[in-house]
């Protein structure tokens, strides 16, 4: 580990002061925060100009697979702007083509291109207008327990809440309810249950739509922010039978599950799916330049082979975002980073995680793969009923206070470390959760 520089407090509070003044922060109202300034990072680490060091169990936003400072992955980023920043989506380029090839090697058969874009809320926009193009087709279907980005077309398509703010919104989403067995919509009991009584509502909201006039069903593989949901067996193949019925498109949204957040390339490889269309992002190149992407099945592609596709940004496929794309798939494979991500779900977090459940009360459910976890709290487990906001805000802080930095989504702590976190650290991880958990639960 790096030593961690000096406090410089004076720095910190000339950072805040700026950023009082003139950032305007995200999802938020801007009078009652007071972000943590950050003054570094290294591995599944990062620390602050007051001298203390975090162990980071959120990733940021789920998205620094390859943790801090990957030297092979700067050192690429800075290799490329040696050689050209920038080239408009008209040129061919090297790292732009490399990066679309690598990508394409891991994809499933029969996908071999790549549109780029800045991140996942456009990989879903553009997602959805190929369906939409490729079909002549309006209407998209996604489940309420979904988050697919703010864009203006992303925030529709969103299930959640969050879309309520952006209403009256585009039009063409429509909503379903999804498999989610502890708070089952179905009165089921069983995995199965769940999974074949999703899959009748999946159907019937289909036919009451009008399967002529659906484009596209678009799912969270494993759903991220609305509680690391891992779909039933036969679920995910079940969907994919319905839209091969009815001629629609299958778009799977891996922004946050893929690039070894579950122990693979992809979510959908651990079910043996194929979709149509993949939207990407965050775990590409860790988020160390902005990037993502819709890879198109070459049915979809072909679509265009003659007939120009209306949409286009000026920084797709930018030369350095693409080069640090390059660059992190290489290093996951040279490093066995989906190996690792795999192991650490089943030999450490996994295992610590559920033996949470037997230690406190209060936890409802354990659930999740890979490095890719959430821990449901309750107040009751009889009733299920969610711990409340305030006693999840002192859980947040009490794990900050103790040096890990947690991921909080409603009544769940979302377990989230990089890829690369070791497993030492990650059983650290865990136990400075538990300790939280005794202090504000107890």
């Amino acid at each position: 580990m790096t030593s961690i520089p000096p406090a410089d407090p004076a720095l910190d509070a000339r950072i805040r002061e700026l950023s009082h003044a003139h950032v305007f922060t995200s999802w938020s109202a801007q009078k009652a925060i007071d972000p943590l300034p950050l003054a570094g990072g290294e591995g599944a680490w990062f620390w602050d100009y007051q001298g203390r060091r975090y162990l980071d169990f959120s990733s940021q936003l789920v998205n620094v697979n390859l943790g801090y400072q990957h030297p092979a992955l700067t050192a690429a980023i800075q290799e490329a702007a040696g050689r050209i920043t920038t080239v408009a989506p008209s040129f061919y380029e090297e790292s732009r083509a490399e990066a679309a090839a690598a990508i394409a090697g891991i994809a499933p058969e029969r996908m071999n291109k790549v549109f780029f874009t800045n991140g996942g809320a456009e990989a879903i926009e553009n997602a959805a207008r190929l369906a939409r193009q490729h079909t002549g087709r309006a209407k998209i279907l996604t489940a309420y327990r979904s988050y697919h980005g703010a864009t203006a077309g992303a925030i529709a398509l969103t299930g959640e809440p969050r879309r309520w703010g952006s209403e009256p919104a585009v039009p063409g989403a429509v909503h379903f309810w999804g498999p989610y067995l502890y708070r089952s919509e179905f009165s089921a009991t069983t995995e199965e249950e769940e999974a074949t009584r999703a899959l009748a509502h999946l159907r019937r909201t289909v036919e009451a739509e009008g399967p002529h006039l659906i484009a596209a069903i678009m799912l969270e593989t494993v759903v991220g922010t609305n509680g690391v949901l891992v779909p039933p067996a036969g679920y995910l193949a079940g969907v994919r039978e319905l839209c091969d019925e009815f001629g629609i498109m299958l778009i799977l949204d891996e922004v946050m599950a893929g690039f070894g957040r579950t122990g693979s390339w992809f979510a959908f490889d651990h079910w043996d799916v194929r979709p149509d269309l993949i939207a990407f992002a965050k775990g590409v190149n860790s988020g160390y330049v902005p990037l993502g992407g819709v890879i198109l099945s070459d049915d979809v592609a072909a679509s265009f082979d003659l007939l120009p596709y209306p949409g286009g940004l000026t920084y797709s496929g930018h030369a350095l975002a693409t080069a640090s794309a390059v660059a992190a798939i290489r290093i996951m494979k040279e490093d066995q980073v989906n190996e690792h991500a795999a192991q650490l779900g089943e030999r450490t977090l996994g295992p610590a995680l559920r033996a949470l459940a037997d230690r406190h009360e209060a936890v409802g459910e354990v659930r999740g793969m890979g490095v890719f976890w959430a821990v449901e709290l309750v107040t009751d487990r009889a009733t299920r009923e969610p711990v409340g906001a305030a006693a999840m805000g002192e859980i947040k802080d009490a794990c900050i206070e103790s040096g890990m930095w947690p991921m909080v989504a409603g009544n769940r702590v979302h377990v989230v470390p990089p890829c690369v976190i070791s497993h030492e650290d990650a059983a650290d991880g865990v136990a400075l959760l538990d300790s939280a958990l005794e202090k504000v639960l107890r």
